[in-house]
């Protein structure tokens, strides 16, 4: 990725990673606004032996990341949301494969962590982080992804409607998008945001 990076920040999210809830923008806002050294998304979950688990001390810094501890120091998970300094490619350069032969994004983490650059962000109640990496994970997160929208009404992470409401398209993109889904419920949905923005 070091070409596509091209010396810039840069975010980097687990494809298997679902985030949603309340302050979850303001978090990424912040997270957005890096310059330097990384920042990563902590979440407390009761199972932390199945996670890359961070420690901190008596003031709230991070001390240590684990994975998959077999004797956790703490019950605080990084999630799969990352943000990087244009420094990341160097520090990446830099690992060698685990016993698990593969390069580990703990790893890289930790090497921010040596090195003092590293802040932890912690996702507090208002936040879910879903992790959909196995058949169970999949499919738990799928019931409450419909059980929140067909509450709701809305969808989660509509891209074009989070692209019109910042103002990446406009209306009569938003509008032609919707018409390429004739015939099912998510170009209803987008037919319907459509009516209430005229």
């Amino acid at each position: 990725a070091e070409n596509f990076i091209a010396g810039d920040c840069s975010c980097l999210i687990l494809g298997d990673n679902i985030f949603y809830g309340h302050g979850l923008t303001q978090i990424l806002n912040k997270s957005c606004q890096l310059t330097q050294g990384a920042i990563v998304s902590a979440y407390r979950v009761q199972n932390p032996k199945d996670f890359g688990v961070v420690s901190f001390d008596s003031k709230g810094n991070a001390t240590n990341i684990v994975e998959k501890p077999i004797k956790p120091d703490s019950d605080w998970s990084l999630t799969g949301l990352y943000f990087y300094d244009q420094h990341v490619t160097d520090y990446a350069k830099q690992l060698t494969p685990s016993s698990r032969g593969e390069l580990e994004i703990t790893d890289l983490n930790k090497a921010y962590l040596q090195s003092g650059k590293l802040k932890v962000q912690l996702m507090g109640r208002g936040i879910a982080w879903l992790d959909t990496g196995t058949h169970e994970g999949l499919l738990e997160s799928s019931q409450i992804v419909q059980t929140i929208e067909k509450r709701q009404g809305l969808k989660i992470a509509c891209l074009e409607e989070i692209a019109l409401k910042k103002g990446f398209i406009s209306l009569a993109q938003f509008q032609e998008i919707a018409e390429k889904y004739p015939h099912n419920n998510y170009g209803s949905y987008l037919r319907n945001i459509s009516k209430t923005l005229k």
